[in-house]
């Protein structure tokens, strides 16, 4: 159907992807493409300065390689003097400007924009559509049909379901690659010593780049975390290049210590590479497949292969699938009745705990820490500490620049703190610093000792893992890979058991002071 008035085509900032019909059935010689840097979205929650500069500097480079490419592009800047600050507001202004006689929209990635798109549909003079995004592998639709009927949603079985409707790491016969569906028990393994890091590249920093980060560096003074040395690619060459040196130097040795922290290496063995997959530089099934190839040509071994494949094919489809299933009442779940304010630490790193001031400086520092440091260090405490879900929700929200909300909110409230009553996760990710000793080296160097649970040296994961455990006995005691923990709490004795409680005590009093 061909339109006598242009299609006023918006963008949005995580949507950098030529492939979305948004783009690919515009017409060059008429239709408008609105791209907007907008106070609104950059503040509704406290961002990472490097996030906003990725995403201002990603979207400049976007908006010129569209404008190379023969497109005509509306790109409002956020220090334009007309700009209204809003995405809602931009649209309007633009078609007041242009008269298009319709939108077209990509669905947006959290549930807040949906329902503004949607009232915005309502209040405008012309059509407005939302399109799918079709960067994704499995559409709503394909995610309901499977969850439709099953008493659990659980990963490995639509995971499976995903290798046999894409193929990737599937035989002829149909049956997986390397005689497994999961190598995850090869993937466990702490770091040793000599463990020896290959160099990550990092991209000069162009015209369009350094202007950004001037900006960001003026309007957001206060904003979180350091903004330089900035290291992100911002194109999708430069993404592709991240995935080069992924491929060649990084995956080889990513399956053996995936779950692996150590002092002062924030990376390891991960990729990096979600920050542009998410922002849409980079596409889920071309990243896998060049994974898969690693592994055909020998590059790779399955276990590396098979677990990054998974956290893509498997994990990031899963949970956009729940996010979209269970919004908008998926945001209040709060099955264990956490309520406690989160503590200034997760802001500023200042806790005398080594290992929740490591993984926070590397937030700090980078908008990174890998999935490990998430869930079972600062996920971990709060888990244990019974910090609000919707505040730690908002802190990994804020502080990762791959953070959105599809995609962090289920691993938070689901995932990290069991807040959703085990829909994601048949037990929760509860555990006490014999863990984090095992699979790091943060506690070699801190105040507290991961073997002692009570006493002024104790760690605090130690009181409050056992007291988070007995003020949920209700809950979890029959779940079935639970009862050694707690035959283990019961053979403690009264007196110990009164002992870790009070323990317990005194790390939240001290938490709450700023003492911790």
């Amino acid at each position: 159907m061909t339109h006598p008035f242009p299609t006023l085509r918006v963008v949005l900032g995580d949507q950098l992807s030529t492939r979305l019909a948004v783009i690919t059935e515009a017409d060059r010689d008429k239709d408008v493409i609105l791209m907007a840097e907008v106070m609104r979205e950059a503040t509704y929650v406290r961002h990472h300065v490097k996030k906003i500069a990725f995403l201002f500097s990603a979207m400049r480079h976007f908006a010129q390689a569209l404008r190379e490419a023969g497109f005509n592009v509306r790109y409002v800047r956020l220090d334009d003097d007309d700009n209204s600050q809003s995405l809602e507001g931009e649209i309007l202004r633009a078609v007041k400007a242009l008269s298009p006689d319709r939108v077209v929209v990509t669905e947006p990635g959290e549930w807040r924009l949906r329902e503004s798109f949607e009232a915005l549909r309502l209040a405008l003079p012309v059509l407005f559509e939302i399109l799918p995004d079709t960067r994704f592998l499995c559409s709503h639709s394909e995610f309901n049909a499977w969850a439709e009927g099953r008493t659990t949603l659980r990963l490995e079985h639509f995971y499976r379901d995903m290798r046999r409707r894409t193929g990737l790491l599937l035989e002829l016969d149909g049956k997986p690659s390397g005689g497994q569906w999961n190598f995850d028990k090869d993937n466990r393994k702490p770091a040793p010593a000599d463990l020896t890091i290959p160099p990550r590249i990092s991209f000069r920093k162009d015209a369009i780049t350094q202007e950004v980060l001037d900006l960001v560096r003026t309007r957001f003074p206060d904003g979180f975390g350091r903004l330089e040395p900035f290291h992100f690619a911002v194109t999708r060459r430069q993404a592709l290049r991240e995935l080069d040196h992924f491929i060649d130097y990084i995956l080889p040795h990513f399956g053996d210590h995936q779950d692996a922290m150590v002092e002062g290496e924030p990376y390891l063995y991960h990729s990096l590479l979600s920050t542009y997959i998410n922002a849409g530089l980079l596409y889920p099934l071309e990243v896998c497949q060049r994974a898969e190839a690693a592994w055909h040509d020998g590059k790779a071994p399955i276990n590396a292969v098979e677990g990054f494949i998974r956290q893509i094919l498997g994990w990031r489809e899963y949970i956009r699938g729940i996010y979209w299933r269970f919004m908008p009442d998926y945001l209040d779940r709060n099955a264990l009745n956490a309520n406690r304010p989160l503590p200034w630490f997760y802001w500023s790193g200042e806790t005398r705990m080594a290992c929740v001031a490591e993984v926070v400086g590397h937030t700090i520092d980078h908008a990174y820490s890998h999935h490990i440091q998430r869930l079972m260090v600062t996920g971990n405490f709060a888990l244990l500490a019974g910090l609000d879900p919707v505040a730690v929700h908002e802190w990994y929200l804020a502080v990762y620049a791959d953070a959105y909300e599809w995609v962090e909110l289920p691993n938070t409230l689901g995932m990290a703190l069991h807040a959703d009553g085990g829909l994601l996760a048949s037990k929760p990710y509860a555990a006490s610093g014999n863990y984090i000793n095992r699979m790091s080296n943060y506690c070699s160097g801190c105040v507290y000792d991961s073997k002692v649970t009570t006493g002024d040296r104790a760690c605090p994961f130690n009181a409050l893992y056992w007291d988070f455990l007995d003020r949920h006995r209700d809950r979890f005691a029959g779940n079935p890979r639970m009862p050694y923990v707690y035959s283990t709490w019961d053979r403690m004795g009264p007196e110990r058991r009164a002992a870790i409680r009070t323990q317990a005590a005194l790390h939240l009093e001290a938490m709450a002071q700023n003492r911790l």
